[in-house]
């Protein structure tokens, strides 16, 4: 069965999340803000929600068509083909959103859905009642612009729950945007991998993860699981696939900190629980203590932002000495990211390369000050290829 994929992702990292898909070998991406669209199988929702680091979910594209009346609506929703993918006992709540659209009532535009859907289900299995007891089906309606979109998610819980982290901290880095940040710095398991912020332990681990080609959703369950589309052990084919895949031996050294021995604490529970407790290295210690006899190394943090009143100055300061203390350390990379728009300044240097991202709501900046890579054999210096 031929389907119409969409991967979802966080503003800004769509390119990142279409080069994923890219390397599990799918083409004819179509990259739009938030959100890539490419063609697969059935196998495929199962590989691609296994696999994906840096996209939100993965979801079915039952069709999109403009929609300006309700009943507009109403017969383009119905004339899909439901039956595809509703079984008779489906479970299928429909959610909405509407953005510059003429049919701007979110929950009518949910009913009139629904009843649609429910239209063509009667036809398709000739009855007039569904008890809805059988496995679930969430279902968007989305217009914007008056392109209305139906979808289907086959994720459930967002993909950043990777099923490791029971425990965070009051802001903790989701683990989509903390996968992007690596994947910007690309680093490979043969190199020091630093975070001095690392709270709840998310950059650590999902750089152990990477280092190891561990599926990041190897450990969870998904909503599409129990769907009678996959008939052919589809799930324990793709899972079977990437237990083989993973390279569990691969040495790694890999050093979170924090100021905060709580967080350290909670740093290790998660690692532990992500089956990288003897592997993770983590340590109470402030970020301008940090030292090293190792070269070629990659630092990612997520600072302290400085936005609550009060603490401004503090991490300013904070700031002016990292960049004093990592100038040093020639042969290292330095990734830090941050909504302070003088970071730049108050580090003391220019950032080789900065790239927006968004922090939750948060709009930030992701400064890369790429290092000098170090020659093993001669000894030489040349600028690393890093970003």
């Amino acid at each position: 069965m031929s389907l119409e994929l969409i991967a979802t992702t966080a503003m800004g990292i769509e390119a990142i999340a279409a080069d994923e898909l890219k390397a599990l070998g799918y083409k004819d991406l179509t990259v739009e803000n938030g959100r890539i669209t490419f063609k697969g199988e059935p196998y495929d929702i199962c590989r691609t929600n296994l696999w994906l680091r840096t996209a939100d979910r993965v979801k079915i594209k039952v069709g999109a068509f403009k929609a300006t009346t309700f009943e507009e609506l109403f017969e383009k929703v119905k004339a899909l083909p439901w039956a595809e993918y509703l079984p008779v006992n489906a479970e299928f709540p429909v959610s909405g959103k509407s953005v510059k659209s003429k049919l701007f009532s979110v929950s009518d535009c949910q009913a009139i859905t629904k009843k649609a859907i429910v239209e063509s289900l009667k036809q398709h299995y000739n009855q007039d009642w569904f008890d809805e007891d059988g496995p679930k089906y969430k279902l968007e309606v989305s217009l914007l612009k008056d392109i209305a979109t139906l979808t289907i998610d086959t994720t459930g819980p967002g993909l950043h729950k990777r099923g490791y982290r029971y425990l965070h901290s009051g802001a903790p880095l989701k683990e989509t945007l903390a996968a992007a940040m690596i994947y910007l710095t690309r680093w490979t398991p043969d190199r020091p991998f630093v975070d001095p912020f690392c709270g709840s332990g998310t950059l650590p681990i999902e750089a152990a993860m990477i280092g190891q080609n561990i599926a990041p959703g190897f450990n969870r369950d998904f909503i599409s699981e129990e769907w009678p589309l996959f008939q052919n052990d589809e799930w324990e084919r793709a899972r079977a696939e990437a237990d083989e895949k993973a390279n569990y031996d691969q040495p790694l050294t890999i050093f979170g900190s924090d100021i905060d021995h709580k967080m350290v604490e909670l740093s290790k529970n998660n690692a532990m629980e992500a089956g990288f407790g003897d592997l993770i290295q983590f340590k109470q210690m402030q970020v301008t203590d940090f030292t090293t006899n190792q070269e070629n190394g990659v630092m990612v943090g997520n600072p302290p932002y400085g936005e609550r009143l009060g603490e401004k100055r503090e991490v300013e300061e904070m700031y002016r000495k990292m960049g004093e203390v990592f100038k040093k350390y020639d042969t290292w990379s330095f990734y830090f990211i941050t909504s302070n728009e003088n970071f730049e300044k108050l580090y003391g240097r220019k950032a080789t390369k900065k790239r927006k991202l968004f922090n939750g709501m948060i709009r930030t900046d992701y400064y890369q000050f790429w290092g000098k890579k170090r020659d093993r054999g001669t000894g030489t210096l040349s600028h690393s290829d890093m970003g």
